[in-house]
């Protein structure tokens, strides 16, 4: 008898921590190199509640600004071995990774607007992009944006000749690379998380970014000299483990793809809102200088910058960039 009563007591026990281990929720870490009050980061936050609720706490997302767990260049390789599940990376950090295409957004001048911008990442050109990741380890969910960018520096960058010499802070990308070359410019590439030193201290003299990341890392603080010049795109895969993603219960997945559409929605309205404050509360600040590029600087800066897209050609793909010249001419 006493053996039986244990030997329930031993199953109920079991149960117990059986249920218990089926209620414990899905753990995803969402890491980001950003501010939380950037747009990436205010999306990172949507997204987990919106999966929290969608899931009914059966996903529990842990959301972790700033480079707090990784810095730009070690972010990728955690994600790929499963340290991390999602991360929004931009679309930059796909080249070193062997998916060369991706640095086609980095092309000075490629998308004369946000309409244009929207056709390729919403479109088959898009679609077909996230899906070269697959071979990698790597499910794409969403594109996310962050619109143009400033250049800044310590001198006014007006013309093209204003920038010889100056050292100037790229994300690791060879098209980026041939821009900051084709200005006159020495490109240095750095982790993002040590732009603002490198800055303070003189290590690079200038660097380019929408006036939301700019602001927020507080590099205007350090910069004298903003041109408003639209030159370029900065935007993000929002991307998972694929192992991970194709291991979950189809209707998990299901609901958080949901989320993901969701919190997509809501960072494409904030994302130029925030950066048009921004550029606001540079300019408040007072201690940069903010000049907006007339229409003949602009068309002196396109006639130095468009012979990259010819130059990155065999890097990038002729066809890839004709589909995206002829979808922005539309």
């Amino acid at each position: 008898m006493k053996l039986k009563t244990v030997l329930v007591a031993l199953s109920a026990a079991a149960c117990i921590t059986s249920n218990a281990f089926a209620q414990a929720p899905i753990v995803i870490k969402f890491s980001h190199v950003v501010a939380t009050d950037t747009p990436k980061g205010q999306a990172a936050e949507r997204f987990k509640q919106l999966a929290e609720k969608a899931t009914n706490g059966r996903v529990k997302v842990e959301v972790y600004p700033n480079s707090q767990l990784y810095k730009d260049k070690e972010e990728l390789e955690a994600l790929q071995l499963g340290a991390v599940q999602m991360l929004a990376p931009s679309l930059a950090k796909f080249g070193p990774l062997g998916v060369k295409e991706f640095e086609v957004f980095d092309l000075p001048y490629i998308f004369p607007t946000k309409t244009a911008l929207y056709n390729v990442t919403e479109g088959p050109i898009g679609k077909g992009l996230l899906k070269k990741l697959e071979g990698k380890g790597i499910t794409g969910l969403a594109y996310w944006d962050n619109g143009f960018k400033v250049m800044s520096a310590n001198k006014p960058l007006k013309m093209p000749a204003d920038f010889k010499g100056q050292k100037l802070r790229i994300q690791s990308s060879k098209v980026l690379d041939a821009q900051m070359r084709a200005l006159g410019a020495n490109p240095q590439v750095l982790a993002f998380s040590e732009v603002y030193q490198a800055l303070q201290t003189g290590v690079v003299d200038g660097t380019e970014n929408p006036p939301s990341n700019m602001y927020t890392q507080k590099m205007h603080e350090v910069q004298k000299h903003v041109t408003v010049s639209n030159h370029g795109y900065l935007g993000y895969a929002v991307i998972v483990n694929k192992k991970f993603w194709d291991g979950l219960p189809a209707d998990v997945r299901g609901q958080l793809e949901g989320a993901m559409r969701e919190a997509t929605t809501y960072e494409k309205a904030i994302a130029q809102r925030d950066n048009d404050m921004a550029l606001e509360a540079i300019k408040k600040a007072g201690k940069t200088q903010i000049y907006t590029l007339s229409a003949q600087e602009t068309a002196e800066w396109r006639k130095v910058l468009l012979p990259v897209h010819k130059q990155m050609e065999d890097r990038i793909g002729k066809d890839l960039i004709g589909a995206i010249n002829k979808e922005s001419a539309k």
